[in-house]
């Protein structure tokens, strides 16, 4: 059996997995470790991390939020901003004896997971939208990644959705994601706690509005308080918003939807998929058009990392 190295490389942990090529959703092995802070340490724990997946590995392939470059240069990462400019492909390969590396946004490496072996199976227009902190993305168009012609596609969380929105740490203003990941979430449940309209989620957060954050409002809204709802219903239109200008633009068959909120499952799809219709064009016409929830959980980055390294190193 020959197995590729996928590693997922987090603002907290590096996560890797080692997958069998005859059936990539298979996970034969698994390592993590606590992500450093200084350039070279990051660098040896992801290399320590593959060394421990198997004497096997016969190609690698790496997840890191931000911009990535086709040849695995990193441009911007929230994680490590350290490293802006470091060749992560060819720093990594060094260290690991000259095996193959291939270098790539984890959230297009999570679509890709999902597409060869989570929700997207059997489709080949997808859209995967992961919902944490910040907002990633990843699109597949006739069965092939959407990469761009610098490696940079896929950064949906940084459309302008409202130009008079508030700051985004990109240095823009009004990004998807202020207002649709969970950083989104508690910005509008703190909004509405000093507004006087969500006492059960300002009681979880100890009395004070300031204090609210995105799990506070989850709480309350899974226990059934309607103020909650209500607010979880205003978060999935934003959700909407941004799902519904992609498809829009990409004429995608299926949306999966990833990241920590996704927890929620139907409490938070249910009313993004009824409010999708009203931000598409010709919404009759797109009948087959699908809101999933993503399968492969937080393991997602790091095993389609693994599939693109079988593909090729950066290059």
């Amino acid at each position: 059996m020959t197995i590729s190295a996928g590693v997922d490389v987090g603002g907290t942990k590096i996560l890797g997995v080692a997958i069998d090529d005859e059936d990539p959703g298979t996970i034969v092995a698994e390592q993590r470790l606590a992500t450093p802070e200084a350039e070279d340490a990051v660098l040896d724990a992801m290399a320590e991390i593959i060394g421990k997946l198997g004497a096997d590995v016969s190609a690698v392939g790496v997840g890191i939020a931000g911009l990535v470059d086709r040849t695995g240069v990193l441009h911007a990462s929230p994680n490590l901003p350290h490293m802006l400019g470091v060749d992560m492909a060819a720093e990594i390969q060094r260290r690991i004896g000259g095996l193959p590396v291939r270098v790539d946004n984890d959230a297009t490496c999570a679509a890709w997971g999902e597409h060869v072996a989570g929700a997207g199976r059997g489709s080949n227009d997808v859209l995967m939208v992961t919902l944490g902190t910040g907002i990633g993305s990843g699109l597949i168009s006739d069965g092939e990644l959407v990469r761009g012609a610098h490696g940079f596609g896929g950064e949906a969380g940084h459309m302008v959705v409202d130009a008079h929105g508030p700051p985004c740490p990109c240095g823009r203003w009004g990004c998807w994601e202020r207002f649709a990941s969970g950083s989104g979430l508690a910005r509008l449940g703190r909004d509405a706690a000093a507004a006087g309209r969500l006492e059960r989620a300002k009681e979880l957060a100890g009395g004070e509005s300031w204090l609210v954050k995105g799990e506070h409002v989850t709480e309350a809204a899974r226990a059934g308080d309607p103020q909650a709802l209500a607010l979880l219903e205003t978060f999935a239109g934003w959700v909407a918003l941004g799902i519904g200008n992609l498809v829009t633009v990409l004429d995608a068959s299926l949306v999966v939807v990833g990241g920590g909120i996704i927890e929620l499952g139907d409490l938070l799809l249910d009313p993004v998929r009824a409010a999708l219709p009203g931000h598409l064009m010709c919404p009759n016409e797109r009948s087959e058009l699908r809101i999933v929830p993503a399968e492969l959980g937080p393991r997602a980055g790091a095993i389609g990392a693994a599939m693109l390294g079988l593909r090729g190193p950066s290059r």
